[in-house]
Formats: structure tokens, sequence, C-alpha cells
């Protein structure tokens, strides 16, 4: 759902020299609410209550501005949750726009964007992924895609996970014979690949198929993904009953393993129902104050797969609640099919429709349907959802127990809410990096991973003490400089720790040596209260025997049967996994980088052509003055140039 300029620059009241002590009343936050409705519109718009450090509490839509904002200062109406939010209220955003559509379309783009604590939130940045059969090659190409769909072909999805797409992509080659190979590979075969030998590829490289029997299979791919099935598998029959009558074995053989593969696709969509061609069918249940909601997928009447979205929301609010909230946010970055079933009614049912619909440029029918084929399919999502959050709740609570045997073997307080591990990878001090992982109640939080390219810098460049800096194949020193790199910020940008980003508990991989080396960080640091453990493990690196090192104690060793154990095992897996998938990464990237890329004036383009010409780096070098002036696209000043840079001269 895209967004374009949707009323004015929003007016903001605020409390007048708020008493800091005061701040977070509710009778400060009354007055600021009170002293907002005096001048607020009665029309339709769109509302962001602030705290006193100007962050985003919540973000509502309203038909009437005015009224709404006024029910919140009737605090004895309100429920707890929404209590406390106006006690937090320091200051009041609205935007007034022309229409309640567009107030909510804005409403929903403000809470992706702000992710306001008191709102229900959809953590979800993840793209779906698609089947694009491309347009811009004489034989074109299959192929899986994500992201913007801004490549010319067309597009058959969103399929619920790669799983799904890929198995239906080595389906459709089986049927249909395409090429999946990139447009350069093609140019540059001589013989035909693997995929030809089985059978999952016509071969257009080499000329084993023409140019207009090659498209007439990408017209019947087209055509099957869009519905048609019946009529291509009805085709192939045909053509297979030919074959056969004419006692050409082989080719009906071939048409056989067509159908069969197209068979397979239809197969695996696990529920179809007559007369539901493209549409989403979303289902919410709701246990133990968490809501799961489940959203199956169908496109040309077939079943693309299911995935479960697990919101945050306040545990008062209830499912029908979660559900409209769902609703309204999930097509703000994804198409919307002309049919929503749901398993409840939604508040403003019609508007949330309406607003789909204006985002999609189509007509958006949200249906709760009572009876027929097409409630056996929401009562299918149903018990999805419920058996996904009874997963979901066994896995917290074991999740929670853990975490509480973690906090009286290191002698914490209470379990950690927040969990930071750190691991460094490299290979004899090259390519070195830090890695950061984070885990919590929940699991493994991965949208707050970090990763830290080790620049070689001292601590002490950072503002962490004299000790050495991390170069060559120094592990201590790189932990230092990621230790001091990460603490140093968040002392900069939260120094009261209120804004939960920092850990109530440090892991690092490695034995007493990495332990010191973040004492030695937290002390320069004045960082007296974080509790630090390093974890080791057993002697000739034997997984099971791992040991915990605390500061001033005696290693402690668990059981390796203990589930404890286990978790920490995890954790410090996690950490490695995480710490070498950057460490290749960076090292993929380095290896893509030249000697040209230093010469001052030589970009991509450029580069390219030189490479193509020369086919290397060092056969550039090489090169005489005479020679890079016959390469498109480089004048006589920079072959100079890059003459010059080379040999001097």
């Amino acid at each position: 759902m895209r967004l374009h300029a949707l009323g004015e620059e929003p007016a903001r009241f605020e409390a007048e020299s708020p008493d800091e002590g005061d701040a977070r009343g509710l009778a400060q936050g009354v007055a600021v609410l009170t002293k907002a409705v005096r001048t607020l519109p009665g029309g339709p718009g769109v509302y962001r209550m602030l705290d006193r450090r100007g962050e985003v509490l919540y973000v509502g839509k309203a038909k009437s501005l005015k009224k709404r904002v006024t029910s919140y200062t009737q605090v004895k109406k309100l429920p707890r949750r929404l209590q406390r939010m106006v006690a937090e209220t320091t200051a009041l955003e609205v935007v007034a726009t022309n229409s309640e559509v567009e107030a909510l379309l804005l409403e929903s783009n403000l809470i992706k964007r702000f992710m306001p604590r008191y709102n229900v939130l959809l953590r979800d940045d993840k793209s779906f992924p698609y089947i694009l059969i491309g347009s811009d090659h004489p034989f074109p190409r299959i192929r899986k895609h994500r992201g913007s769909q801004d490549e010319p072909g067309s597009y058959y999805g969103p399929f619920a996970s790669a799983g799904a797409v890929n198995r239906t992509l080595t389906a459709l080659e089986k049927a249909f014979l395409l090429r999946s190979c990139s447009d350069s590979v093609f140019n540059n075969r001589t013989r035909p690949c693997l995929l030809y030998q089985i059978k999952r590829c016509s071969a257009p490289c080499v000329g084993r198929i023409s140019e207009g029997d090659y498209n007439k299979l990408v017209v019947e791919a087209r055509a099957f993904l869009t519905g048609r099935s019946q009529g291509i598998q009805g085709e192939l029959a045909a053509a297979m009953q030919d074959a056969a009558e004419q006692l050409d074995f082989e080719q009906a053989a071939r048409y056989r393993d067509r159908i069969r593969a197209l068979t397979h696709v239809q197969a695996h969509q696990d529920i179809n129902v007559e007369g539901v061609e493209d549409a989403d069918v979303i289902a919410a249940r709701q246990m133990g104050g968490q809501t799961c909601v489940q959203v199956f997928f169908f496109r040309a009447g077939r079943n693309y797969g299911n995935r479960a979205y697990f919101p945050s929301h306040d545990k008062a609010m209830t499912q029908e609640e979660v559900l409209a909230a769902f609703v309204a946010q999930f097509y703000d970055n994804k198409p919307v099919p002309r049919l929503v079933l749901l398993n409840g009614e939604i508040e403003e049912q019609a508007l949330v429709a309406e607003a789909l619909a204006l985002a999609a440029e189509h007509r958006v029918e949200l249906a709760v349907p009572k009876r027929g084929a097409k409630r056996k399919l929401v009562e299918v999502a149903e018990r999805n959802a419920e058996e996904a959050l009874a997963r979901r709740l066994a896995e917290t609570s074991a999740q929670a127990k853990r975490l509480r045997e973690l906090a009286d073997l290191l002698g914490l307080e209470q379990a950690p809410n927040r969990i930071e591990v750190y691991d460094n990878s490299h290979i004899q001090g090259s390519n070195p990096y830090g890695a950061m992982i984070v885990a919590g109640p929940e699991g493994f939080r991965k949208n707050a991973y970090r990763r830290f390219a080790i620049r070689g810098q001292a601590p002490s460049d950072q503002g962490a003490g004299d000790q050495a800096p991390a170069r060559s194949n120094d592990d201590y020193a790189m932990m230092r400089e990621v230790l001091s790199r990460r603490f140093t910020r968040a002392q900069k940008e939260d120094p009261e720790r209120t804004e939960g980003g920092w850990p109530d508990l440090v892991l690092v991989d490695g034995g007493r040596g990495q332990l010191n080396a973040a004492l030695e960080v937290f002390a320069e640091l004045g960082i007296e209260d974080l509790p630090v453990a390093g974890v080791a493990k057993g002697p000739e690196r034997d997984a099971g025997r791992e040991r915990i090192f605390l500061p001033e104690q005696p290693p402690i060793l668990l059981q390796p049967s203990d589930p404890l154990l286990h978790y920490i095992q995890r954790l410090r897996d996690e950490a490695h996994r995480f710490a070498i998938g950057t460490h290749r990464a960076g090292r993929s990237k380095a290896r893509l980088k030249s000697s040209l890329d230093e010469i001052p004036g030589i970009g991509p383009a450029r580069k390219k052509a030189l490479l193509l010409h020369f086919g290397s780096a060092r056969a550039v070098e090489r090169a005489g003055r005479a020679d890079l002036e016959a390469v498109e696209g480089i004048s006589g000043t920079v072959a100079k140039k890059i003459h010059y840079f080379f040999h001097g001269a």
C-alpha cells in the first residue's frame, strides 16, 4: 500500500513546561489532550500521542478528531491500558485528511513507520516470493523472484514460503522445460547442461528447440499459472495419445512425464475449493494473552501455502481488535486479492474494504462465510492458527523456564529479558568481523542482530582505555573493539537505559581471556552492573563439556544431559553461525574488489568495459596506453590516468 501526501503537516500540542517528576502523571496527560481539543477540527484525520522523549506512543485515526481525542480525557471510562497511555502523553500531533478512508491508510502507514508500543504491531519485514516468467529475451527464463516487480515479465504468486515456490518451480521445469539459467550462462553455453539431461530444460541455449516451439511452452506455462490447468493437461493427454498411436513411444513418454509433473503441482496444493480463484483466508485465534493470525494464499484456484503471524499487542485486547488491526497493516506493502475471507467480523469492515480497494485499484470484498466450502476454508485456517499458537505457547513456557534456570546459575536477580552473545570470525586475521546476536523470552530476535567490521582500532580510539588495537589474529583485541563500539554507542544513545536496548546479560564466546577482555572494556566505560560470562568448549573443543566462566569464580561445568546446557549451546552456536556467515559475506565482497576500484574516475561502467576487454585486473595493469585507448569508453585522457596509476609514467 503506497501513500502519497495525505493532509497537511501535523499540528502539535504540547504540555507547557512539564514538571519532570510529574511528566507521566495522568492529570498532565489529560491536560495536554484537553488543551488540544479546543482547536481540533471536527473532521477526519490521524492523531499521534508522544511521550516526553518525543517517541510515538500511539497512532489512531478518527472520523471526528475532536470527538475521538475528547474521549481520552474521560479517564474513568478508559481501560487500564489506555489510562497508562494517557499518563505518558506529553504532546499530541494531528493530521487532518479529506476522508476517513485516507485517515485509515495514513494510520496504517504511520504504525508501520513508528511501531508505537500501544498499537497492535505486525513485525513482518519479509517480502513474499513469486514466480517470474520474463519477457525481455527471445527464450524467456522462469525463476523465483523477491522484491519490487520492476523487471519485465509476468509474476505469479505470492507464495507463502521459499519452499513452496521452489517445489512448484521444479515441477514447472519438468512440465514445460523452460530454462532457469541466467542470460550470461545461456549466451556462453556450447552444449546442454545437466538440467537437459534430467529432462528439466529443453536446451534452447544450443538450439535443441526452435524459438517458436519454445514460446509455445511459455504460453502453456502462463496459461497453467493463470488457472487454465485442465485445458493444458487435456492438450498434453491428447498429444500423448496421438504419439502412442503413431508408435512414437519415446515422445509419448515425454508427454506422460510432463502430465505427471503438472499433477504433482496440483497434488501439493493441499486444499483447493471450487469457486475460490484469487483470495486470502485470514483467521485469528487467541489464548493466554497472545494471538496467532494464519493466512492462506489462493491464486488461480490453487493454494500457494500459508504463514502464521504473531502480532504484538496488549493482553487486554480482544481477538476482533487484533484481527482488524492486522488486516489494515498486512496489506500496507502487499498486493490485495479481490476476496479476503475472515473468521470473524471486524470493526468498520466496510471502511477497511474501501481503503484496501483504493490502494489496490480494484474492488475488494471482506467476507465472513457462515457455511459451505468457503466456511470450511476458514475453519482449516482457524485450526492451523490454534495449533501454531499452542506450539508457540509451549515453546515460550519452556524458554521462560530455561531463562529462570540461567538466572539461578549465574546469580542474577531475575530472568534476563535480553541476552546479547558476541563472537568473532576471521581467517588468520584476514577479513575479521564481530557479531552480536540477541535472545529473549520469545527466542532469537534476529532484527536486533548486529555486525561489526573490525577496524583494527584500539579501544582508546573510541573512548575505552589504552589497550592494543585489534590487528592480525588477536581475538582478545577484536572482542575489546566490538564491545567498546557497542557499549560506547549505547551510553551515548540511551544513557538512562530506558529504551530497551541494553542487555540484562552479556555472553562472550570464549574462556577466561575473552571474559577478561570484556571486563576491561566495561571497567573503562564505567559499566559496573552488567552481568557478563564466557562460554568455552571443553578440552579439544568437545561440545557437551562446555565451561561457563564468571568473574573471580572457578569455571562451572554442567552435565551433558542438562537442558540448560543445551540452551546455552544454542545461544553460542547461533552466535557462531552468524559470525561465520558475516565473515564469509565480507570475504566474498572483498574478492570482488580489485586494483581498478582504487583508480580515481574509474566507475562501474568503465571498470566493466576494461574487464570485458582484458579479462582481468592484472591484464589491465600490464596493458599499454594504446591498448587501453582501444577499449570502448576509455578516452586518451582516461587511458593516460590508468597507465600512470600503475606505472607512474
